[in-house]
């Protein structure tokens, strides 16, 4: 498993988020939340040009679920 990862990496993110923040229920959590708890994932590094949409915030948040269950 590579060291970084990026907006673009959402089953890599959802495993890292269901590691790092068990206490966090993703079926409830905002977007904006969901993007700082990304950001501050040890091994997360922004590429330039690759801004998150809403669309990979959903894809993101799908796989933390399904990393959950």
């Amino acid at each position: 498993m590579s060291a970084t990862f990026h907006w673009l990496d959402v089953t890599r993110i959802g495993e890292e988020l269901a590691e790092h923040h068990p206490e966090v229920d993703p079926l409830t959590i905002s977007f904006p939340r969901l993007k700082a708890l990304v950001v501050a994932l040890p091994g997360f590094a922004e590429r330039p040009g690759h801004p998150p949409n809403e669309r990979i915030l959903e894809a993101i948040q799908q796989a933390w679920i399904e990393e959950r269950e």
